[in-house]
């Protein structure tokens, strides 16, 4: 079952990495800081879907057109920019570009003290989010969408350089990571972001076992626990505690718990969304499932684990052909990807293609393979081939293995093998001692397609209500707010704007935005904003450049005017841009300016 790529609607946009202008690779991480800064802050505003960092940055140091990023990104709108950090003084450039017609309606540039960097992040961030607010529609925007996250200059700069190595998802980068985010905490320790940092790189380490497990679950929850402390509302820190609560306590309803409440705080978190929707999956509801998945797949469309998820709700659905077809692409992208290995393994045994799976295991890279998921894997493949002497090798090692308190894959595929050899009761019996050793990947493995002989058993559902009871959640689609004016008063506005634009002609002022006419008719901007949208029918941008278009039409046909050139009476008219004169005339009248010349008789 494929998700659905639906059509990008205008409030969609995609913040490509900002390019390094300071003559250094080595300034690299502040250039990608900045970068990631907006898309947070942008992201937290309602309605607006913005790519996450992992697809964004997929185009950076790529010559790409930007109508084809936008394609990619399923995107209306692309906001490209540069970074020059020159000693203590930063120069940011910015530039909103409509991706469909492929012209820039929008762009800056800011020189400001580094000290000021929170500062700078907000008024870039606020100013982006009112453009597009002007270009595409309503939306509320807070009175601050970056807040000052520690008063140490230098403090933020190791967490940049942390994050910006932790990024590249690699053992020697992560302990670099550890590194500058430990420094950052010796200069701030309440500096939450670089906590949730030191938190993620040791559960990263605990996760794939490159640091005994204990060690490194322990000193992740110690940063969970103090960025907790700091900030209860912190989505990445509720994301952290569902990983622990799961692959560390096996427990499904702490995991669920926090997992919902980080994509409640932050809607556009592809990492949460995938997660909660992993948890929907193994407690069997589908649906639910595949609408935080496809929340995922909008914000992130080119990530590797968002492609492995689509692939594993696929396997999921028992959509084998499809979950194939997936995976290879996952491998395609990296050779190195364990999951991938062994669910595609799993969905060849569901296929009865048992030699091809044992083959497929073979081809791993050496360095990846996991004794015990190999082990079991071709246990059960040779279960269900019924050849008996390879089944009592293998079997007799898993068994051996299992008896190991923290051998957690060995403890899921015994309970797999059991299964598929019919011993019904030696399964749930196994089940019973593993769940008493919290072990965590069972969590994955019970409802797993290849468990399927245990469903008809009474006592399946039983333990399935055990391990995957959690209260009852849906996503909840947004509330509708009451509107932003009541009939009359918006009425009374409507009369005063409309006065005001006729006496006044505040439309041939070029910079004109939509926060400055609000305070010369004394309205709130979000007030404004509804009032536009909702009551007129048109955002800040058409019911502003329909006046100018109509002044135009009366410099045009004056003759008088004869002498002044198109873009000349444009300018005349409050336009700034030669292409976003074109482009509203053309959709005002039907015809680009120089053939409304033309006829420019029968419009007298």
């Amino acid at each position: 079952m494929q998700l659905e790529k639906l059509k990008p609607t205008e409030k969609t946009i995609a913040v490509l990495p900002f390019v390094n202008m300071s003559g250094s690779e080595e300034m690299e991480y502040f250039s990608d800081g900045i970068t990631e800064e907006i898309i947070n802050a942008l992201a937290s505003i309602e309605h607006l879907k913005v790519t996450s960092r992992t697809s964004s940055f997929y185009f950076k140091n790529k010559n790409i057109p930007i109508t084809q990023i936008a394609k990619e990104l399923n995107v209306a709108t692309i906001l490209e920019g540069s970074v020059r950090l020159a000693a203590k003084t930063i120069r940011i450039t910015a530039q909103l570009i409509h991706a469909e017609e492929d012209f820039h309606f929008w762009s800056e540039t800011w020189d400001r003290k580094l000290e000021n960097i929170f500062e700078i992040q907000d008024e870039i961030s606020l100013l982006i989010a009112e453009k597009l607010r002007e270009q595409y529609g309503h939306f509320e925007i807070q009175e601050h969408l970056v807040e000052k996250k520690t008063e140490s200059l230098d403090a933020y700069e190791f967490f940049l350089k942390g994050r910006f190595h932790f990024n590249k998802w690699n053992p020697v980068d992560a302990r670099k990571a550890i590194d500058f985010f430990e420094k950052a905490i010796a200069l701030d320790p309440n500096h939450t972001d670089s906590l949730v940092g030191l938190a993620d790189a040791y559960s990263f380490f605990a996760v794939t076992e490159l640091m005994p497990r204990e060690e490194a679950w322990t000193k992740s929850r110690e940063y969970m626990n103090k960025a907790y402390s700091l900030s209860p509302e912190n989505a990445g820190v509720h994301y952290l505690l569902a990983n622990f609560s799961f692959f560390y306590n096996a427990d499904f309803q702490a995991a669920f718990r926090h997992g919902l409440r980080a994509v409640e705080l932050k809607s556009n978190y592809p990492e949460a969304q995938q997660f909660v929707s992993m948890l929907f999956m193994l407690s069997g509801e589908m649906d639910k499932a595949k609408q935080h998945l496809e929340m995922a797949h909008t914000v992130d469309p080119l990530s590797q684990e968002t492609l492995f998820y689509r692939a594993y709700y696929n396997y999921r659905f028992e959509d084998y052909s499809e979950t194939l077809k997936l995976y290879d692409e996952c491998l395609e992208k990296n050779s190195y990807n364990i999951p991938a290995y062994i669910v595609r393994s799993y969905c060849l045994l569901k296929m009865g293609q048992y030699d091809e799976a044992i083959n497929f295991l073979g081809k791993m890279p050496k360095e990846i393979v996991v004794h015990d998921e190999r082990l079991g894997t071709i246990c059960i493949a040779n279960i269900l081939k019924g050849d008996e002497a390879e089944t009592e090798q293998y079997f007799t090692q898993l068994l051996e293995e299992a008896q190991k308190p923290t051998s957690f894959q060995a403890h899921s595929y015994l309970y797999l093998a059991y299964a598929n050899m019919g011993k019904n009761d030696e399964a749930f019996a196994w089940l019973d001692k593993a769940i008493k050793l919290k072990s965590s990947v069972l969590l994955l493995s019970y409802t797993d397609p290849l468990a399927e002989q245990l469903k008809n058993d009474s006592r399946y559902e039983k333990y399935r209500k055990k391990l995957y009871q959690h209260s009852e959640a849906v996503i909840k689609p947004s509330s509708e707010k009451p509107p932003l004016l009541d009939s009359e008063t918006a009425d009374i506005y409507t009369e005063k704007l409309i006065r005001f634009i006729s006496e006044e002609e505040p439309f041939l002022v070029p910079n004109l935005s939509l926060r400055s006419l609000a305070d010369q008719v004394e309205i709130h901007p979000n007030k404004l904003s509804w009032l536009l949208n909702e009551r007129m029918g048109k955002n800040f941008n058409e019911f502003i450049n329909y006046y100018r278009i109509e002044y135009f039409k009366k410099l045009a046909v004056d003759p008088e005017n004869s002498h002044i050139s198109l873009i000349g009476l444009a300018y005349e008219s409050g336009f700034n841009s030669k292409t976003v004169f074109n482009t509203y005339f053309k959709k005002e009248t039907g015809m680009p300016p120089k053939e409304f010349l033309k006829h420019k008789g029968s419009f007298l």
